[in-house]
């Protein structure tokens, strides 16, 4: 049996364990006693996830480093880990954001810190099981249990309306759920098994409810990712959310909607996806324009930056129903990429609320002459959202364009989609480059911004590991695309002769 995978799973939570054992007091040396070990739980977490990867065979398109064995044999329902090209950037994704979010916690968060950190460490542990669980029954266990956490980051650490958009966050996602819950104990009675290479296997046994089935999945990933018009909870948890809830909340939380349609609706229901991905490309197009269109008068540059997550998403989930080869990937990689952007971005926001405690972009004009570094660095981050040729964001969105081009589940006129969907790059520059202009340029008028101090050493050495990937995936995306290349490929051969079987 391979243990790693459980180790990467279940280490957050021995961290968990050791803060409860500590003494929580005004002392700052015990105060900063627990931050350092929710710090270094997540940091060895991360250095468990780079040995998931160094183990990782990119050429086997195959389940690797799997752990199985029976939980609940009578059920037909047993532990099972494992990690493929769908899923192993997404566990490097959540390993690298969670510990820059609790880094970034340090100064933020003030009151109850052994709850906070624990919470944040539960949240990393629920994610990672997401994104490695290969029984529906333990995947549901692990989904549903990231809304605890996240519940009470949004409800006690939150703004003013925190209790209102926790609540709102909750039964959303919950409300959702429960249909994919029925789906899963359906095919699980059906076919013995939780398994789910065992499920794609024998998935003739459930053929026939499957239009229902894939419904049923996607209407629980549609609310997380999240979909038009499935996203009204997603402004307010972000606007609500302390940073460092933000940055996991948009870095990960999302993609695991994202993650979800790929790894379940695209390989059990691959007639069903075919069918019905012409209108789920109307509803991402429609999310791309939406998204774009209401970020433009915000006022709040939280709440703006939330938005531009809807018209973001819209783009992987234009990819995902492509149902090809470059969009499958590009989906993938773009989800990286908005999760390094977005979290990013959100980051940013966090350092300027904790000077000015203001997100009223009103209230700022002229950043760039008082924190010229944090000014270039912000520059940055917004123009590798708006998806500049060189960074990140131009790699993701160019592979989903030329994906949904040439995508056959979009005939007869693949293009009018993809034409459509390129006017969100060009939305995506209006509104950051709108925001960027009233937040750093100009007069400082304002004496919270006159004010205004540097970025610290902290502070810089988390927007550089931002930075890092930003450029590294924009200049040499390569061999995160060796990555998923042999499993993305294996899925698409399994949904194009099953699509040829159909018809």
């Amino acid at each position: 049996m391979n243990w790693l995978l459980t180790i990467l799973t279940f280490l957050p939570l021995v961290g968990v364990l050791a803060i409860l054992f500590l003494k929580e007091t005004d002392e700052p040396s015990s105060r900063n006693t627990i931050k350092i070990v929710a710090i270094a739980t997540s940091a060895a977490t991360l250095v468990v996830s780079l040995m998931v990867l160094w183990r990782f065979d990119a050429s086997n398109p195959a389940l690797q480093l799997v752990d199985r064995f029976d939980w609940i044999p009578a059920w037909g329902i047993s532990y099972f880990l494992g990690i493929d090209g769908l899923s192993i950037l997404m566990v490097l994704l959540t390993t690298f954001i969670s510990l820059l979010a609790i880094i970034g916690s340090w100064t933020a968060i003030e009151m109850q810190l052994k709850q906070y950190y624990i919470f944040m460490l539960l949240l990393e542990m629920g994610m990672l099981g997401v994104f490695l669980a290969q029984d529906l029954f333990l995947f549901y266990i692990f989904w549903e249990f990231t809304l605890i956490p996240m519940y009470f980051l949004i409800g006690i650490w939150g703004g003013s309306r925190r209790v209102y958009a926790s609540i709102k966050f909750f039964l959303y996602t919950m409300a959702a759920s429960l249909l994919m819950l029925v789906a899963i104990l359906y095919m699980g009675i059906t076919n013995g098994t939780f398994a789910l290479p065992d499920l794609i296997a024998g998935r003739d046994l459930f053929a026939h409810a499957q239009n229902l089935l894939f419904i049923g999945f996607f209407l629980a990933f549609a609310v997380k990712v999240p979909i038009f018009p499935f996203h009204s909870w997603l402004p307010d948890a972000h606007t609500e959310a302390p940073t460092a809830g933000s940055i996991i909340l948009a870095g990960v939380l999302l993609k695991m909607g994202t993650y979800g349609l790929i790894r379940f609706n695209l390989p059990l229901f691959p007639e069903a996806a075919y069918k019905y991905a012409p209108f789920i490309a109307v509803l991402a197009i429609i999310g791309i324009i939406y998204g774009a269109i209401v970020s433009f008068p915000q006022k709040d540059v939280k709440k703006l930056v939330a938005y531009s997550s809807i018209s973001h998403l819209g783009f992987v989930t234009l990819g995902i129903f492509a149902l090809n080869n470059a969009g499958i990937q590009g989906a993938i990689l773009q989800g990286v990429n908005h999760g390094l952007s977005t979290g990013a971005l959100f980051f940013l926001v966090g350092v300027l609320y904790e000077r000015t405690h203001t997100r009223e972009m009103s209230e700022y004009g002229g950043v760039w002459k008082i924190m010229p570094v944090f000014s270039v660095l912000s520059l940055i981050v917004v123009l590798s959202s708006m998806g500049l040729p060189g960074l990140n964001g131009f790699v993701g969105e160019f592979t989903i364009l030329l994906g949904s081009m040439g995508a056959e589940s979009l005939a007869p006129r693949p293009w009018i989609y993809t034409a459509f969907a390129t006017t969100g790059v060009i939305l995506a520059a209006v509104y950051l480059l709108w925001m960027f202009q009233r937040v750093f340029m100009g007069p400082a008028i304002s004496e919270k911004v006159k004010g205004l101090k540097e970025m610290n050493r902290m502070e810089m050495a988390i927007m550089l590991a931002f930075l890092v990937f930003i450029f590294w995936i924009g200049i040499a995306p390569s061999a995160y695309f060796h990555l998923m290349d042999g499993t993305v490929s294996a899925l698409v051969d399994n949904i194009s002769q099953a699509v040829l079987a159909m018809r």
